[in-house]
Formats: C-alpha cells, sequence, structure tokens
C-alpha cells in the first residue's frame, strides 16, 4: 500500500485557525484539511509547507512549532502527516487549487467534516492551545 509523507500548515490568525475545503476533482472531495502537501523527496516538511502553500494559496508563510506526527490509513493509501503551527507573512491568500477557506476558533474546528487523518491532529492541537 502507497505511503506518503505530508505537511501540514495550522495557520493561526488573531485567535482563528485556516481550514481549506478539498475542491471536487481532489481525492478526498469536499472534506477540510490543513493546507499542505505531500513532501518532496531530500526536502524538510518545513521547506515543503513553505513551498506547498505559496503554490496552493499564494501566501509565504513562518512555519513555528511542530505538532506530533500522526499515521492514518484510507482504503487505498497510507498517509503521515507532519503538522505545524504556522502564520502568514505576506500575501494574500487566493485559492489555487481549494474550493473555499473559513477562518474558526480553534473550539470550533471540529464542526467541520475533516479529512480523517486531520482529526487527530485538530485534537492534539486544541489540547496544546488549552491555558
Amino acid at each position: 500500500m502507497k505511503h506518503i509523507q505530508v505537511a501540514c500548515a495550522i495557520i493561526e490568525r488573531d485567535g482563528l485557525v485556516l481550514a481549506a475545503q478539498r475542491s471536487a476533482v481532489m481525492s478526498l472531495p469536499h472534506k477540510w484539511e490543513f493546507p499542505g502537501g505531500k513532501i518532496d523527496q531530500g526536502e524538510s516538511p518545513e521547506e515543503c509547507l513553505r513551498r506547498e502553500l505559496l503554490e496552493e494559496m499564494s501566501v509565504s508563510i513562518f512555519v513555528g512549532n511542530p505538532l506530533s506526527p500522526g499515521t492514518h490509513q484510507y482504503e487505498s493509501f497510507i498517509v503521515t502527516l507532519y503538522p505545524f503551527v504556522c502564520s502568514i507573512v505576506s500575501g494574500e491568500i487566493v485559492l489555487h487549487e481549494h474550493s473555499a477557506i473559513v477562518w474558526l476558533p480553534p473550539q470550533k474546528l471540529s464542526t467541520l467534516n475533516w479529512a480523517e487523518a486531520d482529526l487527530p491532529v485538530i485534537r492534539s492541537y486544541i489540547a496544546q492551545c488549552r491555558p
């Protein structure tokens, strides 16, 4: 079974977190996710995030603290997510791949229909955010 390594960005701004909805033509159509992408060979997860966010959303990001990686097995592939808490440094979001975005308070993230691999990332992030 194919195993892919993916870096994902938990982008914070003014107490809110960015969620991106996958388009109809992507795998896992219409599911919500943290933006990011497949880590290329020889590329660090941080480099991957900077490249992917520039390609997918036209923004430059600061890659901050990592959260624990998580692995999820879908029907036809396995994915390991490497999440990082990030912020936008420059640019305005332009969607090149996703169909929608939303900024939500961390406690409202679970109200969306997330890709299953992102669910443990949300739980880990919310646990870390609690005062």
